[in-house]
């Protein structure tokens, strides 16, 4: 199609959006694990939710495993940005395993929350998504039966316990904000003495790119979202733009484009969820150029400057 053929299409970018810090340090500890002791290097599950991040790292020599039981003795692995429960490093180090944890500092945090709850005697009540892989490393953290799984508000109103007087709560990092706090001004209506974590759990980059797609919504007529079906942070970015009132979508990558999805469309938001590359948002960009005239627009709503450090042993590598 000649461009002088090709319809306008203006199109929204939500800035921030993509990969956080903490992504951003996994990916690098499994690259590092990899120029240091060279292929392979195995994987406990996927390191980020994101396939393209995923087969680039299997290109590199890391071999993904869902269980410490397919990595063979004396072999180097790297634990997931979601985090594990304290069985599977203690596993890992009864059969020798040399290993890195690349889970994100602010999951990390909410594990220790949990243990210095626990040791207060508190029972915490955790929102978050059951089955989630940061939800399973988190109940890792402590004795079973120390914790309860709250989803939704209807949760909280179901919820039973023996000692309502003595409850804490915590929640996944990466949950929708606006949900959250429906779910927890339900807590504490209910369990008025529930004690709240010290600071908020929902991570700084849930929040931002939550809050950088609510500032596009109003202007835009639907909004696509990039990132993988089982990004917890991503699927959440689709439901606050549907309830700005938008046509929302997720898709993987460009190629997943349905192209009846922008009938009707003159102004299309585009964000990305905290694991998928910037290269995919670009790679949308073009493929929507192919049939558009598009005339491309940044909002940024705030600049993220955060960085975390690597773990020791790989700080000479970078």
């Amino acid at each position: 199609m000649t461009d002088a053929f090709k319809p306008p299409l203006d199109l929204l970018i939500a800035a921030p959006r993509g990969f956080c810090a903490g992504v951003d340090r996994a990916i690098r500890i499994v690259e590092l694990a990899l120029e240091k002791h060279g292929a392979p290097v195995y994987v406990r599950h996927e390191i980020v939710h994101n396939k393209f991040v995923v087969d680039s790292l299997k290109a590199k020599g890391a071999i993904f495993v869902e269980e410490l039981d397919e990595v063979p003795a004396n072999a180097h692995v790297v634990f997931s940005a979601h985090g594990v429960p304290k069985s599977v490093p203690a596993d890992a180090e009864s059969r020798g395993l040399d290993y890195l944890d690349a889970t994100c500092p602010l999951v990390s945090k909410v594990h220790r929350q949990a243990e210095r709850l626990v040791e207060m005697g508190r029972h915490i009540v955790f929102i978050g998504h059951a089955g989630h892989p940061e939800v399973i490393g988190t109940f890792g953290q402590v004795p079973q039966g120390s914790m309860s799984l709250i989803e939704t508000v209807a949760d909280v109103e179901a919820f039973t316990p023996t000692a309502p007087d003595n409850l804490a709560f915590l929640t996944q990092t990466t949950l929708s904000v606006d949900d959250t706090a429906a779910t927890i001004e339900a807590l504490q209506r209910r369990f008025p003495d529930i004690l709240a974590p010290r600071g908020e759990d929902i991570c700084y980059a849930t929040s931002n790119r939550q809050a950088a797609v609510k500032a596009i919504a109003a202007e835009c007529d639907a909004v696509l979202v990039i990132g993988a079906p089982n990004s917890s942070n991503s699927l959440r970015l689709v439901e606050v733009a549907e309830r700005a009132g938008k046509r929302a979508q997720l898709i993987q990558r460009a190629a997943d484009l349905d192209w009846t999805f922008l009938n009707g469309v003159k102004t299309l938001g585009l964000t990305a969820g905290a694991s998928a590359p910037e290269l995919l948002v670009r790679e949308l960009v073009d493929r929507l150029s192919e049939r558009f005239t598009v005339s491309e627009r940044e909002e940024e709503t705030t600049r993220e400057t955060i960085a975390f450090k690597l773990p020791r042993g790989l700080e000479a590598a970078a």
